[in-house]
């Protein structure tokens, strides 16, 4: 399991992701009796997002992990160098990524949000896509298909229950009013609604972080597989330019 977020307010886009990898292990015991599953951790080292560096375009994926008994990093290098042209734009990218991967992989529950911009009249438009290789789904996720505007706000997908309940679950509290057959009067809470359109970008990049973190720890205190984990990677699109704001990198070490 995984966890990415893709959060697009007016003047970018960025992009996050955990690096985990987990499987369910079998096993057999000595009798030959086949072993619950146990969830594992394969790897905190796994590569969730990537950067089509010549189109400042972002791809990251969850989901199953593995493509053809490969990990998805995989799948993504034989896209780039098979399917993919560098002067391709945003919408090329999105139906070339899964013309390629519904050829090769087509029962695969892998997903991706792919995320960059184009020239429209003259205007950088920012585009940002959820993508499903075995239900063939293509969606937009921030345009209102009613008006046709630009909608910000924040997308994520895999491990997403901690984050929708802090952004999206009603609760209830009791308050001080007279029983009624014997039960405690309840209240919901206010709602305090995130302002996407006006959220400055250093912002963005602070709550897109904390969403992947808070996934994380808060993991270690409940009973359940820790899916979530390892280095939490980042990446910043915008009109002016896109990089790296995070990225594991190859450490050499010296052996004595």
């Amino acid at each position: 399991m995984s966890f990415v977020i893709t959060t697009y307010v007016p003047d970018g886009i960025v992009m996050a992701a955990d690096s985990r990898m987990t499987a369910l292990a079998q096993g057999t015991a000595p009798d030959g009796q086949a072993l619950p599953d146990v969830n594992i951790v394969i790897s905190d080292h796994c590569d969730k997002i990537f950067f089509l560096e010549n189109q400042g375009i972002g791809i990251s994926a969850f989901g199953d992990p593995m493509l053809g008994g490969k990990p998805v990093s995989h799948a993504i290098r034989l896209f780039e160098e098979e399917a993919n042209n560098p002067g391709d734009g945003i919408m090329d990218v999105v139906n070339n990524l899964m013309s390629f991967m519904s050829s090769r992989y087509p029962n695969a529950n892998t997903s991706f949000h792919v995320a960059g911009y184009a020239m429209e009249n003259g205007v950088s438009v920012p585009h940002v896509y959820h993508c499903q290789i075995s239900q063939n789904i293509i969606k937009r996720l921030n345009l209102n298909d009613r008006n046709g505007e630009i909608n910000y706000g924040t997308s994520w997908g895999g491990q997403g229950d901690i984050m929708a309940r802090l952004i999206n679950a009603r609760a209830l509290v009791p308050t001080n009013g007279p029983q009624k057959d014997d039960k405690v009067p309840m209240a919901e809470l206010p709602n305090f609604p995130v302002r996407w359109d006006i959220m400055p970008l250093i912002d963005a990049i602070d709550f897109t972080e904390l969403a992947v973190d808070i996934t994380i720890q808060m993991q270690r205190f409940q009973m359940r597989p820790q899916d979530v984990g390892g280095a939490i990677d980042m990446l910043l699109l915008t009109p002016k330019g896109s990089d790296w704001l995070y990225k594991k990198q190859f450490t050499a070490h010296d052996r004595d």
